[in-house]
């Protein structure tokens, strides 16, 4: 009798995966620990793996669809068995689509709106090319489409299944795609920007171009994330505490470390992020009441520090765990970070890379904002989220100076830590941060 092997669930948070591409095909001879297909979960590509020996009988699903946790995807059987697909789940219905808004009245005798001249600028245009009207693209491919104003409907796809490429949408800019049809607009030259000078004002033109109202589907990925911002958002009581450190002696000793490290280790750079984490490693081993987790009825209190920090990826973000943190030093967290980080973006973290963290870091400063209140990402029961360091003038004695400030604002599960706990952990991770050779000892 043939096996069936349906989609397991990959992640945590896994509903449905993309199966992007099959590695064996129908007919093929298959054993154990083979590497059948590419599936593509709401975190990450992972591969799929056989666990029979056999021949691959029946491919269930093609390449570039959807497929619920536990629907079947393939047969594994003896050469020449017959087999049937088995029944898939029974499908949720789709929450129905809003009516578009109706256009506002216009009053008697008020001035007709001004027709814009600009070419009209689309926000989305995929259309769907398949029965289930879902247009096989890659969520790069995707967001290359949407950056160059390309309608990918019209792009021929070169992947498995007739599955759109961010080669494919390359090819249409490259073979002259701002004239093909495949090309939505051009920047009207009203909303070109002028040279930069020192007096120059640039001003906004009177009449924005259209924009087409429609519904974009929602990755995997973001359908997960939004599902449990709204969990923790709704069941776990947030408060929220903020401190301003000095950032001056963090910077000056990252910079001399960075120019040794420079000369001796080929290039090597300690970020301000790296500290931060070292730092918040250390500080929940002074403070183990904020390396907890509230389960249920009880509190439990982890054992190893795992401290995981934020990644933006594309159609969401992913956080990476650094395991027992605190037994590491800077350099080795700073070399894990950023084999995390990009690994992360290539979508090839396993899951044990991003679960059992025990605290997490997101950090918004290299991108300038200087403070925000983070959600806290359960089980956790805080997150701390980093601002940008910025120069202020700040008093020292008697005298007003130039300080370099960095903003700290930790996010707590309030049913697990308290305001006076928080107000600790803060504290003990402003003494490390602004004394930080302490962390090299």
């Amino acid at each position: 009798m043939a096996n069936i092997i349906d989609m397991p669930k990959l992640s945590d948070t896994m509903t449905v995966g993309t199966l992007i591409k099959w590695l064996k095909a129908e007919g093929d001879a298959v054993k154990t620990g083979d590497m059948l297909a590419e599936v593509e979960t709401d975190k990450a590509t992972m591969e799929l793996e056989s666990f029979f020996d056999g021949t691959l009988l029946k491919i269930f699903a093609p390449g570039g669809s959807q497929v619920a946790i536990g629907d079947p995807l393939c047969a594994v059987g003896k050469p020449g068995e017959t087999v049937a697909a088995p029944a898939k789940k029974a499908p949720t219905a789709a929450p129905p689509q809003p009516a578009p808004a109706p256009a506002p009245a216009r009053k008697t005798g008020s001035p007709s709106p001004v027709a814009a001249t600009a070419p009209v600028v689309a926000t989305h245009a995929f259309s769907a090319t398949t029965p289930s009207g879902r247009l096989k693209i890659s969520p790069l491919a995707r967001k290359l489409a949407l950056e160059m104003g390309i309608d990918a409907s019209e792009v021929a796809g070169s992947g498995p299944g007739g599955r759109i490429t961010r080669v494919d949408i390359l090819a249409v800019e490259t073979n002259g795609g701002a004239t093909s049809s495949a090309r939505l607009a051009t920047v009207p030259p009203s909303l070109a920007v002028p040279p930069a000078t020192s007096a120059a004002i640039v001003t906004l033109p009177t009449t924005a171009p259209i924009q087409e109202e429609k519904l974009v589907p929602v990755s995997n990925m973001r359908a997960t994330i939004a599902r449990r911002l709204v969990e923790s958002k709704v069941t776990v009581p947030h408060f929220y505490l903020d401190l301003e450190i000095d950032a001056g002696p963090l910077l000056e000793l990252r910079a001399r470390l960075n120019a040794t490290l420079e000369k001796e280790a080929g290039g090597v750079k300690l970020s301000v992020n790296d500290f931060v984490l070292k730092a918040v490693a250390d500080t929940l081993r002074a403070v183990p009441a904020m390396n907890c987790s509230w389960a249920g009825n009880a509190i439990q209190q982890h054992a190893g520090v795992h401290v995981s920090f934020a990644v933006a990826i594309e159609d969401g973000l992913i956080t990476p765990v650094i395991r027992d943190t605190h037994t590491k030093s800077l350099a080795t967290i700073s070399r894990e970070v950023k084999d995390l980080a990009r690994r992360a973006k290539e979508k090839k973290l396993t899951p044990a890379e991003f679960t059992g963290g025990t605290f997490c870091v997101t950090n918004l400063g290299m991108m300038g904002i200087d403070r925000f209140c983070a959600i806290i990402n359960p089980p956790n029961a805080a997150i701390l989220a980093v601002g940008a360091t910025v120069k202020k003038p700040v008093v020292a004695g008697d005298a007003i100076v130039i300080g370099q400030r960095m903003n700290l604002t930790l996010s707590g599960d309030h049913r697990v830590v308290d305001g006076a706990t928080g107000a600790q952990f803060l504290a003990a991770l402003k003494a490390l941060l602004e004394k930080p050779a302490l962390m090299l000892l």
